[in-house]
């Protein structure tokens, strides 16, 4: 959404037509190794300056972005300062006496703590700051800045202790040497998996001009069938309702059903397609035929289509199949939320977790109070940030959101439509505005308020939603490095705060026809030290004693949240900490307080010594959704190659963690720890399990999305899919079979064996389908295994029957690359191979360079 900015920049471009140097820098910045003495890694900054004036100590500043590291001042070298200012934002300013001359190049090392493994790790949207001979100041992108690849161990391992296999040529050929095709008649028709699937051994045809009937209710349902059929065939399907229509091709009725979302769908040659559910059922119902036409059929035109004669009866195993999506940390267009919508309800999830408001970024227009969006919907460089939020994620100088992923925000008509879209496919849109903490942008925004109404001499309303004690000196750090992103729950004007803007997303839903029923308040990360040092908030504790210590304060405020949201008939979730009572040193108890079905937590962590938090918390009364870590962080690296985008803090997760995810046994669902290390069962023989009783308490599954490092709709489709395939698999068809299987042996054999039929109903049903649907998606493919054995290069694959395309002459392989069918007599010292898909796109190459061996 590219929105024109109502106030003045502070970033400044530079202009010729000013004195400012002819900036003409090219930055190069190196890993050396993540096992610098000491611990953490070492990298240097290479710059060249080639403009035509000197780089002095007084007239520039280079900013950059870089996930969170503490850089050791006593360790650089080169004449500079290194700085963290907030978040992941780093300064490097010249010391006294520095000089780079025209046409020269200097080079800065330094050390920092933690590892750096990914690309995607490294500092990113560098800017330069140039101070002008009188005193002004212009920002400069920096665009001829490179990183060096990331080729050796000391710069792929996180450390002497990491045990996570570097995914090398022979470690990928290993990993899919189990993957076998399977006959055509046993590939699974439809993923999600149905119930129950009878193949009735003939075809059904779905010709130009099919007539398609529904009963009252469907229409909706009827409509966005048609118009999926009217695309490819060359005459247009008639929509009409029941009884009205003689001798239909496709009905679609009303039918009582146990589980919300069941369907019956029978194709006949006999008696056509008749699909039969309630309402979510029959759109599930539809889905399923879509899924039954072969992918060649789609992106083009023909006179008919047939799908398999099929008798099937499904219904999902768990009523909460969602996906979240993070637009505050980099912004995505409505259309691109829209594409991953499509995307879920093909594969029938059905809840949309949008989350709208973060520490970088408010994304959601609420007219009471224009700040939020006006000033904290945009980031750019401005000194005190007077007019945006500071860059964040490499979002760079610029706040115009044609520049990059940092700025932008929904309208409330776009916000509107965006709802009407979802309901239309039976997807609800849970919104997620985070409070206490991840709040940062909302207070920079209600400061901006403040000091507007107050210069205006309205001290009232500018006292009436601010969310800060300015008395306060508590000093904290958040997770993501913040020093100032906690609302101070002891104003009342806090609370003001959150139910005007609930109350206007109340009234954006009712509007849409979509009635809000759930609202994510986060609720999580609240880092300790907050409210510690708040004159505010220790008199409030003095009339508050029942509250022991400043960390249990988040109760007291989430009290007021649930009883307001309660009170309007709304659920209300957030991140688990919202069902913990909190100790002062940080250890936690649940807190049956709010287990009483209105308050829902969604069980993010799954961290070692965490593993059985959700089995905890539900055990305790609280409906949960898992949302686990370990398997169904999107935003988390496939592998740890640094090419592969993503985090990793907590491991990295590849389409099969997602598919093998237990959900009523979630310890089988481990395989390592973040870090490598194969779990045994000794790992768990104190965790808690899930009692039988307490399996009503899951209500479903959730994939996440945090957009840290996703810019644009290229990175995030590459992300979500195949994985979220895995997830509706998971969520729709529920805990498979093998699940229930206590060795640990014989369960992973089958689960090897679920996977490899899984895995054969990716690559020979839905890569395809994907390369149409839509105008094709931009999921990942996984990059083949490669071994030279007896002088010849063997190759496979992730997915069976991939096509692989190869060279020998050090170039990327191409779609006119030599296709690999049988293995090749190896004449060159490096071979690179590459999966490809139907539409010619490439994985990242895999590399075999001969002469390292």
């Amino acid at each position: 959404m590219l929105l024109t900015i109502p106030f003045v920049l502070a970033y400044v471009p530079s202009d010729p037509s000013v004195d400012v140097p002819a900036l003409d820098l090219a930055i190069e910045w190196n890993l050396e190794t993540n096992f610098a003495d000491g611990g953490g890694h070492r990298a240097t900054f290479t710059i060249h300056n080639n403009g035509d004036v000197a780089l002095t100590d007084a007239n520039w500043a280079l900013y950059w972005n870089m996930f969170q590291r503490t850089i050791d001042p006593g360790s650089i070298a080169g004449n500079v300062t290194i700085e963290w200012i907030n978040g992941d934002l780093y300064v490097m300013r010249p010391a006294e006496g520095f000089h780079l001359a025209p046409g020269a190049a200097t080079t800065i090392r330094y050390r920092g703590t933690y590892a750096l493994i990914k690309i995607s790790d490294a500092p990113v949207g560098p800017y330069v700051v140039w101070r002008t001979a009188d005193g002004s100041e212009r920002v400069t992108p920096v665009a001829d800045f490179t990183i060096a690849p990331f080729e050796g161990p000391e710069q792929i391992d996180r450390g002497p202790g990491d045990m996570e296999p570097i995914p090398t040529p022979q470690w990928l050929f290993e990993q899919h040497a189990g993957i076998r095709p399977l006959p055509g008649a046993e590939v699974q028709l439809i993923v999600p998996r149905p119930k129950a699937v009878t193949r009735l051994g003939a075809s059904v045809a779905i010709g130009s001009g099919a007539v398609l009937a529904y009963e009252s209710g469907l229409r909706s349902e009827a409509t966005l069938l048609a118009n999926a059929l009217d695309e490819m065939l060359t005459g247009s399907v008639s929509v009409a309702e029941a009884g009205t229509a003689a001798a239909p091709t496709i009905r679609l009725g009303i039918a009582e059903v146990d589980v919300p979302g069941s369907y019956t769908l029978r194709a006949t040659a006999e008696n056509g397609i008749v699909i039969a559910g309630d309402p979510s059922g029959v759109f599930y119902g539809t889905q399923s035929l879509r899924a039954l036409i072969p992918a060649e059929h789609l992106g083009r035109e023909q006179a008919e289509i047939r799908i398999p004669a099929v008798d099937i009866v499904d219904a999902p195993a768990f009523g909460y199949r969602g996906m979240h999506i993070d637009l505050s940390r980099n912004f995505n267009s409505l259309a691109t939320v829209k594409r991953l919508i499509d995307a879920m309800a093909f594969y029938k999830l059905n809840k949309l977790h949008i989350n709208l408001t973060d520490d970088e970024g408010w994304r959601i227009e609420i007219e009471a109070l224009p700040e939020l969006t006006e000033f904290g919907g945009y980031r750019g460089y401005s000194p005190g940030e007077t007019d945006y939020l500071q860059p964040s994620y490499g979002s760079g100088p610029s706040p115009d959101p044609a520049a990059g992923y940092g700025s932008g925000f929904y309208t409330r008509n776009h916000y509107i439509d965006l709802l009407r879209y979802a309901a239309a496919r039976h997807i609800e849109v849970i919104p997620s505005v985070n409070v206490p903490a991840h709040s940062r942008a909302a207070i920079k925004a209600m400061e901006v308020r403040y000091r507007r109404l107050m210069t205006a001499g309205r001290e009232a309303e500018a006292e009436a939603f601010r969310l800060i004690d300015p008395e306060e000196t508590s000093r904290y750090r958040s997770a993501q490095w913040w020093t100032d992103n906690v609302i101070n729950v002891c104003r009342e004007s806090a609370f003001t705060f959150f139910t005007t803007v609930v109350d206007e997303l109340i009234a954006m839903h009712d509007e849409a026809g979509a009635p809000l029923r759930v609202f994510h308040s986060g609720g999580d990360e609240v880092p300790l030290g907050s409210w510690t040092a708040s004159p505010l908030c220790a008199e409030y504790l003095t009339r508050h004693p029942e509250f022991d210590n400043p960390r249990n304060l988040q109760k007291a405020f989430f009290k007021r949240v649930v009883g307001y949201l309660t009170a309007k008939g709304i659920r209300t979730a957030g991140w688990e900490e919202l069902a913990m009572n909190f100790r002062a040193d940080g250890s936690w108890t649940p807190n049956d307080e709010f287990a009483d079905g209105n308050a829902i937590p969604y069980i993010w962590n799954s961290l070692e010594g965490a593993e059985d938090l959700g089995n905890r918390l539900a055990n305790a009364g609280y409906p949960v959704v898992l949302c686990n870590v370990t398997n169904f962080y999107f935003d988390f690296a496939y592998t740890k190659d640094p090419r592969e985008r993503g985090h990793y803090w907590g491991g990295f997760v590849e389409t099969r963690e997602a598919f093998e995810f237990v959900p009523y046994h979630v310890l089988r669902s481990m395989r390592s720890t973040a870090e490598g290390r194969p779990y045994t069962d000794d790992d768990f023989r104190d965790s808690e399990l899930l009692a039988p009783e307490a399996r009503a308490n899951v209500l479903g599954l959730q994939g996440q999305l945090w957009s840290e490092t996703i810019k644009g709709r290229e990175i995030l489709e590459y992300y979500y899919l195949p994985r979220i395939l895995a997830l509706a698999e998971r969520a729709w068809y529920g805990q498979a079979e093998w699940g229930d299987i206590a060795d640990r042996a014989k369960r992973n054999a089958a689960a090897d064996t679920a996977w490899n039929a899984f895995a054969n109903a990716l690559s020979l049903r839905e890569f395809p389908r994907l390369d149409r649907l839509n105008g094709g998606y931009n999921y990942r493919l996984s990059p083949p295994g490669v071994v030279v054995e007896d002088g010849r290069m063997i190759a496979n694959t992730a997915y069976p029957g991939m096509v692989v395309r190869y060279t020998t002459d050090g170039s990327d392989p191409t779609a006119s690359s030599p296709r690999y069918t049988e293995p090749v007599a190896v004449t060159a010292d490096v071979l690179k191979a590459s999966t490809f898909d139907s539409r010619g796109r490439a994985s990242l190459p895999t590399v075999v360079d001969l002469r390292e061996e």
